[in-house]
């Protein structure tokens, strides 16, 4: 057994209560203030998701995951985590969360490979738990399925999800997507024109826009895709590339347009294909 799980299983037997201690003691950062982001993403494992690359259960070892979360968020540059509660306790008992943005992973119920993984209610952070835990916000998975009905309560508990986070000054993070199902997957349209749409139905989510920024794929014709929005918007890493060079040089490119705020990579830098998360993480920097 790993030492950081002796460690954290240990306080949260004897002394949970800690948990709210360090989340509230933690040196905080302002959104406000930063000019360009570079976020650590760890949200994947809550909808049973965790494959990395080649390997379906990369993730399965929270000893492991915790000690590439902590090397990452390390790295000078590094100003952002999103995660689940679990993830954002863990870390924050371990200081590895002291000055950074954090944002809340709220919708986790649909599973992946589930039949209802289109139904993706809020399993996760709430309003409530966003504002007790201190954190800067709040992140929603946003998939768009025509024909899935299912895709209506998704919409609908995103868009209150906003109108709660706009009410209390929290940045709401959309993740959208226009999806279907094949084969029983479910697989995301990343061309041009479907993003487009995607982030013009989230964008007009809830009563107000005025804290809601945007988690991007990277595509085809991004300059195109960006002249659909005026929200501050933070491109996603997705899955791990067996070409890390190509992604990274995508990335660059749209980090170059002006509603583009930064990026928010999980799996790519955690598990590069050379398993060298430092250089991973200190090359998506310099891009910054």
């Amino acid at each position: 057994m790993g030492t950081l799980i002796e460690e954290l299983t240990g306080i949260r037997a004897r002394d949970p209560g800690r948990i709210a201690r360090a989340l509230a003691l933690r040196p905080r950062a302002d959104l406000a203030a930063a000019e360009r982001l570079l976020v650590i993403a760890c949200d994947h494992p809550a909808r049973g998701a965790l494959g990395a690359g080649p390997d379906p259960m990369a993730m399965s070892s929270r000893e492991d995951l915790l000690h590439r979360c902590i090397t990452a968020l390390s790295r000078p540059g590094v100003n952002g985590f999103l995660g689940t509660a679990d993830l954002v306790e863990d870390l924050a008992l371990l200081g590895a969360l002291d000055g950074k943005l954090v944002w809340g992973s709220m919708n986790r119920v649909g599973l992946q490979g589930a039949a209802f993984e289109l139904d993706d209610r809020f399993g996760g952070y709430d309003t409530e738990g966003v504002t007790a835990a201190g954190l800067n916000g709040g992140k929603m998975l946003t998939r768009i399925d025509y024909e899935d009905a299912a895709t209506a309560r998704t919409l609908e508990a995103s868009a209150r999800a906003i109108d709660a986070l706009a009410g209390r000054g929290l940045n709401a993070m959309i993740e959208p997507f226009i999806s279907r199902r094949e084969g029983g997957r479910i697989v995301n349209d990343l061309t041009p024109d479907a993003v487009i749409r995607a982030v013009s139905v989230a964008q007009g989510l809830g009563r107000s826009s005025a804290y809601t920024w945007l988690k991007l794929p990277c595509v085809q014709d991004m300059d195109r895709v960006m002249e659909s929005t005026t929200l501050p918007s933070l491109i996603l890493g997705g899955e791990v590339s067996k070409d890390p060079e190509a992604a990274r040089a995508s990335w660059g490119r749209a980090l170059a347009l002006p509603n583009v705020r930064g990026l928010v990579i999980g799996r790519s830098l955690l598990y590069p294909p050379d398993d060298n998360v430092e250089a991973a993480v200190d090359n998506a920097v310099e891009l910054l």
